[in-house]
């Protein structure tokens, strides 16, 4: 059995998601990470992009909901950017999103609350 799998790590975004006026008025940067794990048994030998996924378009999948969308919760963030990956790349049988919030209107010091969601086929 051959696992393959694909990460795009600390994806920067500009949005206005949030459950408070205040963030959907003036925004915040967020930072997303995605997992995919591909079907089993794909080989690379004709080292060609049609044997895998190509990263620039999850990476565009991944920008177009969440520049293209606002939410209140980052789990939903996380979980439409999930099923939209599934449902636009038939070589990926699971996804992992996690969504990290860094300035939290919570009185603390931290260095970011996250949701992280899983999908499968």
């Amino acid at each position: 059995m051959n696992k393959t799998k694909i990460e795009l790590k600390g994806l920067a975004f500009f949005a206005r998601h949030g459950v408070l006026k205040e963030e959907a008025q003036l925004g915040q940067r967020f930072k997303v990470d995605v997992l995919l794990t591909l079907v089993d048994g794909l080989e690379f030998e004709e080292d060609t992009p049609e044997q895998t996924v190509n990263y620039v378009e999850v990476y565009a999948a991944v920008k177009e909901v969440f520049e293209g969308f606002r939410f209140n919760l980052i789990e939903r963030a996380a979980e439409v950017i999930a099923t939209e990956i599934l449902d636009r790349f038939d070589k990926a049988v699971e996804v992992t999103v996690k969504v990290e919030k860094p300035a939290v209107p919570v009185d603390c010091i931290c260095d970011y609350f996250a949701a992280e969601v899983t999908r499968c086929r």
